[in-house]
């Protein structure tokens, strides 16, 4: 047994719930909160665990955060539905808590993009707190790209969760508008007044960095598509910000 609250947050995650769960299905609690689904979703939690709860999206920090308020073990590891424990993790993180050293882990991932694993870019080792004790963490307040905040010692773990993301160019596409409105939300929260220059380089130092400085390049076609998508995420994220002031 994982000794650990696995939390996740779903809405409409029908095809990829049940894998998720398989995989952490010797956990010691697994706690579920969903936004009011309106597939299978709920149905298919259920049949891994009885701490299923609805609740109104209210952001991905915050939904995240309510799930881990919820959680009764002492650990507790945010997984996504689109993620995946192997059996190396699982040890790893066993083995983490029975020592006790430290209030929160880095994970890294392996990510998919259109089923093929993405090995430059940025994207490996892609490391994310999601492992840590819940007295000692909580989901930092953000519109997107919500994070951790561990008050603590802070270490890594070596083993991967495997992270599908994207399936295709058409479902980046159909996600990047909601996640550049809320990084455009993100970035008037700070001041930022968006000019000319930034709608030109910003998103050219995306690709380059991407591309070049972080070797996408290596994945061939794919690590071409992915830093033209991010260009565009970033030129998207900075045009919208402007049309808010």
């Amino acid at each position: 047994m994982i000794p650990v609250s696995i939390v996740i947050v779903t809405k409409n995650e029908e095809a990829n719930i049940e894998a998720a769960l398989e995989s952490v299905k010797d956990a010691a609690e697994i706690v579920v909160i969903d936004s009011f689904s309106s597939d299978r979703t709920v149905e298919i939690c259920r049949k891994y665990t009885d701490k299923v709860f609805r609740k109104e999206w209210e952001g991905f920090a915050r939904q995240k955060q309510s799930a881990v308020d919820l959680a009764a073990s002492p650990w507790v590891f945010i997984l996504d539905a689109d993620e995946r424990f192997t059996p190396e993790l699982k040890t790893e993180v066993i083995n983490a808590i029975e020592k006790n050293s430290h209030d929160g882990f880095y994970v890294p991932r392996k990510n998919f993009f259109m089923g093929r694993l993405i090995k430059h870019g940025g994207w490996r080792p892609d490391y994310t707190l999601r492992l840590f004790k819940k007295h000692s963490g909580r989901v930092e307040d953000r519109e997107v790209h919500e994070k951790v905040i561990v008050n603590g010692s802070i270490s890594h773990l070596k083993n991967p969760l495997i992270h599908y993301t994207y399936n295709s160019v058409s479902d980046y596409l159909k996600r990047m508008d909601s996640y550049s409105t809320l990084a455009a939300k993100e970035l008037k929260k700070t001041g930022v007044v968006p000019n000319t220059l930034d709608f030109l380089i910003r998103p050219l130092a995306t690709f380059i960095r991407m591309f070049f400085f972080r070797f996408g390049l290596l994945d061939g076609r794919y690590g071409l598509v992915l830093a033209v998508l991010y260009s565009y995420y970033t030129f998207l994220k900075y045009a919208k910000a402007w049309e808010m002031k």
